[in-house]
């Protein structure tokens, strides 16, 4: 007779205190805005919204996202997750974004 293995516990921090971690020097003007805003605002899907996991796109009343891009990881998900391409997504300035302190 096999015994079931059993899951470990594992204490892992929270995103937000993951998040915490990150260093990002402001270099002053955002890297991150929309190509068309009318397109955003018949988007239905919010796809860059939806797959950002700094929560940097965030639904906008006119449904243009409001974008607070201090708190970008600068993963580039919100570009390719926009079906339409309308996402305008650059490094920000040498010497700007974000440094990980744990790698």
């Amino acid at each position: 007779m096999s015994t079931q293995p059993t899951t470990p516990t594992i204490d892992n921090d929270s995103l937000e205190d993951r998040l915490y971690t990150v260093k990002y020097d402001d270099p002053g003007d955002s890297h991150l805005d929309v190509k068309v805003p009318e397109i955003c605002a018949d988007c239905e899907t919010n796809d860059c919204v939806r797959v950002c996991p700094a929560e940097v796109w965030r639904e906008g009343e006119d449904g243009v996202p409001r974008i607070a891009y201090e708190n970008c990881l600068e993963c580039s998900s919100c570009r390719f997750a926009c079906e339409y391409d309308n996402v305008v997504w650059e490094y920000p300035e040498r010497g700007g974004g974000v440094t990980f302190k744990r790698g």
